[in-house]
């Protein structure tokens, strides 16, 4: 089965716009779309510049968008949102990590409205955490409710204000993310941070399940949503294979040849450094991409050992 491959006749350099395009998977997903012929901008309170890319100004909290952004524009990625793992979940931070999503989509969603924007599809982030942050013997999949927890109520929220664009006839698609492979700038880069020492840790029971995706399976699932007319609704953007948490750091360690602590930290002390957001990384449920897979999209990562070998020593 072979990775998908986008193909240029099918899109004729349709314009994109990305939010949040200087993060993780926007960095990776601009080289994508432009290796795929697309013309691409993006929304940032950020001044950067990159070769090919237009970059206009937005402020959400202040309800500012330039409105030459979203002229021509055909697909708008919106992945813009606080990082949920940068700092400890107080009150306010809480707040901000609801509102980055749920606001900025409202505002994009008025903007389009204002501006008669002819959007063909506009597709959103989501993230698996939808589903809560427990384990259970439960394989989750799109039909399932979100949970009841704050990342879960973030999940609803914002996919339900995503929702307004379906709302205005535009096809609406919402990318249920889980853990991204990357060792640069991710989740992994922090589990790998002790192998400098020359050891990795492991932490909770290990019984956690850690969803996974390879980030260039993610870029290629957002092509796909972009050029498969007949997507529409939220998907999982997890790897077909299930793996525990004890599971992944015995291959993470054996990839990057190093040692495993044989005494895990214990979830309690992770709750005194962390706080709520230890939940996170503690608990973990299976999630299943039969959805995803049943549109034709076929992962060029099926396994976490293809996948960490790949991003680790590829």
């Amino acid at each position: 089965m072979s990775e998908y491959k986008p193909d240029k006749s099918d899109h004729n350099s349709a314009s994109v716009l990305i939010t949040g395009g200087s993060g993780l998977i926007g960095k990776y997903l601009t080289i994508s779309l432009l290796a795929a012929g697309y013309n691409v901008s993006h929304l940032s309170r950020k001044n950067y510049h990159i070769e090919k890319v237009k970059v206009f100004h937005w402020e959400p909290e202040k309800n500012m968008i330039d409105p030459e952004a979203l002229k021509g524009i055909e697909y708008i990625i919106h992945l813009a949102g606080a990082n949920i793992g940068e700092k400890r979940w107080s009150g306010k931070r809480k707040k901000e990590i609801l509102e980055s999503r749920v606001d900025s989509t409202f505002l994009l969603h008025d903007s389009v409205v204002a501006g008669n924007v002819k959007l063909k599809a506009f597709i959103s982030a989501s993230a698996s955490g939808v589903y809560g942050t427990k384990t259970s013997p439960w394989i989750f999949n799109e039909n399932d409710p979100p949970a009841e927890d704050f990342l879960g109520s973030v999940c609803k929220l914002w996919e339900e204000s995503a929702d307004l664009f379906k709302s205005s006839g535009i096809r609406t698609v919402k990318i249920r993310t889980g853990i991204v492979l990357e060792k640069n700038d991710s989740s992994l880069s922090k589990l790998m941070k002790p192998g400098k020492l020359g050891f990795l840790v492991q932490t909770g029971t290990g019984k956690q399940y850690m969803p996974w995706i390879h980030i260039k399976d993610l870029c290629n699932v957002y092509l796909k949503a972009i050029e498969d007319s007949n997507m529409a609704g939220a998907y999982n953007a997890v790897a077909p294979q299930y793996v525990t948490h004890f599971n992944f750091m015995h291959v993470l360690a054996k990839i990057m040849r190093v040692s495993l602590l044989p005494i895990p930290v214990p979830g309690f002390i992770l709750k005194v450094f962390l706080g709520e957001m230890s939940d996170v990384i503690l608990y973990g449920s299976r999630v299943s991409s039969e959805k995803l897979i049943n549109t034709g999209f076929r992962f060029r990562f099926k396994t976490i050992e293809a996948a960490l070998d790949n991003v680790i020593r590829g």
